[in-house]
């Protein structure tokens, strides 16, 4: 785990983490604090559609924000407008099958992205012949 740097003003400590972390950690904390998914009826059923649609845009937020990405920069990445995928992450608009896919692509992407840069390159030494 990183360690970011603290100062004290007034007697409380502050740590200060770049922006970029700060962003993702709001929309972690957001993400948490979505509206209940929907209730069942008095036999136990889930309105089907409902339930869908609010799990599907909670697992979008909780990904692109572990990507560390803004709605624009996803928005962006999918080939979608920035509009379509706040609708989509309120729960507000229901995605096509294709919409979905490209969101979930460019997911994919940016984490294997990060995943690669965080590999260790091995160091190939000159060999003498």
């Amino acid at each position: 785990m990183a360690t970011h740097p603290t100062i004290t003003i007034e007697g409380k400590a502050y740590v200060l983490l770049p922006r970029e972390e700060y962003e993702r950690l709001v929309t972690l904390a957001k993400a948490a604090e979505m509206h209940p998914l929907p209730e069942p009826d008095a036999k136990g059923n889930y309105p089907t559609d409902e339930l869908a649609t609010a799990d599907l845009a909670r697992k979008i937020i909780r990904d692109r924000a572990e990507a560390g990405l803004t709605q624009r920069k996803l928005a962006e990445l999918a080939g979608i407008s920035f509009e379509n995928l706040c609708r989509i992450e309120t729960g507000k608009q229901v995605p096509s099958v294709r919409t979905i896919q490209k969101i979930d692509r460019a997911l994919k992407e940016v984490t294997k992205a990060a995943s690669k840069s965080t590999k260790p390159t091995k160091s190939k030494g000159s060999s003498a012949k």
